[in-house]
């Protein structure tokens, strides 16, 4: 997983310092959105031809870091 990490950048001089692949101004949130979302890797990097399947695969592992050092609150459904 550290490999993967490494293909991600945080510069506060770049895109607000948001976790960006490195050598882009493509935010980790962004294609993790993609994902969520329902786009299938392929269509990602049709969209992005210069993002590489290990870029990709960063993107989550920073995810799997991220939910592993916070919470994140999520909405829960009232119960009636």
């Amino acid at each position: 997983m550290a490999q993967l990490l490494d293909r991600i950048s945080i510069n506060p001089e770049v895109c607000f310092g948001k976790p960006c692949i490195k050598g882009t101004r493509l935010w980790v949130s962004l294609i993790l959105d993609f994902l969520a979302n329902g786009m299938t890797e392929q269509q990602i990097l049709e969209e992005y031809p210069q993002l590489t399947h290990e870029d990709i695969l960063a993107a989550i592992a920073y995810g799997a870091e991220a939910a592993r050092e916070r919470i994140i609150p999520v909405p829960t459904e009232k119960v009636a």
